[in-house]
Protein backbone atom coordinates (compact mmCIF):
# COMPACT_ATOMS: atom_id res chain seq x y z
CA UNK A 1 0.00 0.00 0.00
CA UNK A 2 1.38 3.41 -1.14
CA UNK A 3 2.00 6.39 0.87
CA UNK A 4 -0.97 9.49 0.64
CA UNK A 5 1.21 12.53 -0.51
CA UNK A 6 -0.28 16.50 -0.05
CA UNK A 7 -3.07 14.71 1.74
CA UNK A 8 -3.83 14.65 5.58
CA UNK A 9 -4.25 10.52 6.18
CA UNK A 10 -6.53 11.61 9.43
CA UNK A 11 -8.71 13.85 7.31
CA UNK A 12 -9.13 11.32 5.42
CA UNK A 13 -10.31 9.08 8.04
CA UNK A 14 -12.57 11.47 8.75
CA UNK A 15 -14.30 11.99 5.57
CA UNK A 16 -14.49 8.52 5.01
CA UNK A 17 -15.90 7.78 8.21
CA UNK A 18 -13.46 5.16 8.91
CA UNK A 19 -12.63 6.01 12.66
CA UNK A 20 -13.51 2.88 14.33
CA UNK A 21 -13.13 4.64 18.48
CA UNK A 22 -13.81 8.05 18.47
CA UNK A 23 -16.56 10.50 17.75
CA UNK A 24 -15.67 12.88 14.58
CA UNK A 25 -15.24 16.04 17.50
CA UNK A 26 -12.98 13.80 19.34
CA UNK A 27 -10.67 13.22 16.00
CA UNK A 28 -9.86 17.29 15.81
CA UNK A 29 -7.76 17.79 19.09
CA UNK A 30 -5.06 15.03 19.68
CA UNK A 31 -4.18 16.84 23.16
CA UNK A 32 -5.66 18.21 26.16
CA UNK A 33 -3.86 20.90 27.95
CA UNK A 34 -3.40 23.55 30.55
CA UNK A 35 -1.34 27.15 31.06
CA UNK A 36 0.30 27.65 34.33
CA UNK A 37 1.57 30.61 36.20
CA UNK A 38 4.72 28.77 36.99
CA UNK A 39 8.39 27.66 36.24
CA UNK A 40 9.19 24.96 33.72
CA UNK A 41 10.77 23.56 37.19
CA UNK A 42 7.01 23.79 39.51
CA UNK A 43 5.43 22.11 36.35
CA UNK A 44 7.24 19.33 35.53
CA UNK A 45 7.09 18.60 39.88
CA UNK A 46 3.49 19.23 39.80
CA UNK A 47 2.77 17.44 36.71
CA UNK A 48 5.24 14.48 37.44
CA UNK A 49 3.31 13.93 40.86
CA UNK A 50 -0.16 14.27 39.32
CA UNK A 51 0.74 11.54 36.78
CA UNK A 52 1.71 9.15 39.71
CA UNK A 53 -0.66 9.67 41.32
CA UNK A 54 -2.81 8.06 38.97
CA UNK A 55 -0.73 5.36 38.17
CA UNK A 56 1.57 6.63 35.72
CA UNK A 57 5.09 6.82 35.94
CA UNK A 58 7.53 9.00 33.82
CA UNK A 59 10.11 6.55 31.80
CA UNK A 60 11.46 9.14 29.39
CA UNK A 61 12.39 12.95 29.85
CA UNK A 62 13.39 14.16 26.92
CA UNK A 63 14.76 18.15 27.01
CA UNK A 64 14.03 19.31 23.76
CA UNK A 65 15.69 22.63 23.73
CA UNK A 66 19.51 20.70 25.34
CA UNK A 67 18.82 17.92 22.49
CA UNK A 68 18.69 20.44 19.52
CA UNK A 69 20.79 22.62 20.50
CA UNK A 70 23.51 20.01 20.94
CA UNK A 71 22.58 18.15 18.26
CA UNK A 72 21.72 20.89 15.12
CA UNK A 73 23.31 23.98 17.11
CA UNK A 74 19.14 25.41 17.23
CA UNK A 75 18.67 27.82 20.08
CA UNK A 76 14.50 26.70 20.74
CA UNK A 77 12.30 27.69 23.93
CA UNK A 78 12.44 25.61 27.22
CA UNK A 79 10.53 22.18 26.19
CA UNK A 80 10.64 18.92 27.83
CA UNK A 81 8.75 15.53 26.68
CA UNK A 82 7.58 13.46 29.34
CA UNK A 83 7.14 9.78 28.44
CA UNK A 84 4.25 8.50 30.95
CA UNK A 85 3.40 5.17 30.93
CA UNK A 86 0.80 3.11 33.23
CA UNK A 87 1.88 0.02 33.15
CA UNK A 88 -1.80 -2.15 34.25
CA UNK A 89 -2.95 -0.12 30.80
CA UNK A 90 0.09 -0.91 28.87
CA UNK A 91 -0.12 -4.18 29.26
CA UNK A 92 -3.85 -5.13 28.49
CA UNK A 93 -3.03 -2.78 25.46
CA UNK A 94 0.39 -4.73 24.53
CA UNK A 95 -2.40 -7.51 24.70
CA UNK A 96 -4.91 -6.57 22.74
CA UNK A 97 -2.49 -5.21 19.79
CA UNK A 98 0.88 -6.58 19.36
CA UNK A 99 1.97 -3.40 17.83
CA UNK A 100 0.33 -0.84 19.94
CA UNK A 101 3.97 -0.20 21.27
CA UNK A 102 4.59 2.01 18.24
CA UNK A 103 1.88 4.69 20.22
CA UNK A 104 3.42 4.47 23.36
CA UNK A 105 4.56 5.65 26.28
CA UNK A 106 1.39 8.86 26.65
CA UNK A 107 3.45 11.66 25.84
CA UNK A 108 2.88 14.64 28.12
CA UNK A 109 4.94 18.16 27.10
CA UNK A 110 5.87 20.88 29.32
CA UNK A 111 6.90 24.24 27.64
CA UNK A 112 8.01 27.27 28.54
CA UNK A 113 5.54 29.88 26.93
CA UNK A 114 7.34 33.32 28.32
CA UNK A 115 9.13 33.54 31.83
CA UNK A 116 6.83 32.39 34.45
CA UNK A 117 4.03 30.86 32.12
CA UNK A 118 4.00 27.63 31.26
CA UNK A 119 1.70 25.15 29.20
CA UNK A 120 1.42 21.48 29.77
CA UNK A 121 -0.12 19.11 27.19
CA UNK A 122 -1.24 15.38 26.99
CA UNK A 123 -1.67 13.28 24.09
CA UNK A 124 -5.51 12.02 24.04
CA UNK A 125 -4.97 8.27 23.54
CA UNK A 126 -8.46 8.11 21.58
CA UNK A 127 -6.62 10.27 18.98
CA UNK A 128 -3.85 9.21 18.79
CA UNK A 129 -5.30 5.01 18.32
CA UNK A 130 -8.29 6.24 15.44
CA UNK A 131 -6.11 4.60 12.73
CA UNK A 132 -6.46 1.24 14.62
CA UNK A 133 -9.24 -1.26 13.89
CA UNK A 134 -9.39 -3.05 16.92
CA UNK A 135 -12.29 -2.75 19.22
CA UNK A 136 -10.47 -3.96 22.52
CA UNK A 137 -8.66 -1.44 22.50
CA UNK A 138 -11.69 1.58 22.98
CA UNK A 139 -12.30 0.65 26.81
CA UNK A 140 -8.44 1.14 27.51
CA UNK A 141 -7.98 4.33 25.49
CA UNK A 142 -11.28 5.75 27.62
CA UNK A 143 -9.47 5.32 30.73
CA UNK A 144 -6.33 6.33 30.14
CA UNK A 145 -8.05 9.12 28.30
CA UNK A 146 -9.70 9.85 31.64
CA UNK A 147 -7.12 9.66 33.84
CA UNK A 148 -4.95 12.04 31.42
CA UNK A 149 -7.81 14.35 31.22
CA UNK A 150 -7.36 14.47 35.52
CA UNK A 151 -3.79 14.66 35.40
CA UNK A 152 -4.32 18.11 33.23
CA UNK A 153 -7.39 19.23 35.70
CA UNK A 154 -5.72 18.30 38.46
CA UNK A 155 -2.95 21.39 38.15
CA UNK A 156 -5.69 23.64 37.25
CA UNK A 157 -7.44 23.22 40.35
CA UNK A 158 -4.18 23.25 42.37
CA UNK A 159 -2.92 26.44 40.56
CA UNK A 160 -2.83 29.47 43.41
CA UNK A 161 -5.39 31.91 42.33
CA UNK A 162 -3.93 34.79 40.65
CA UNK A 163 -3.85 38.23 42.61
CA UNK A 164 -7.23 40.52 41.88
Amino acid sequence: MGTLVGYDAFALLLELDLLPIMNKEAAMSYYFATTLDTTMEDAITRVTEALKERGFGVLTEIDVKATLKKKIGADFRPYVILGSCNPQFAYRALQAESRIGVMLPCNVIVQELEPGRVEVAAVDPIASMAAIENPELEPIAREVQSRLKDVIESLEADAPASAA
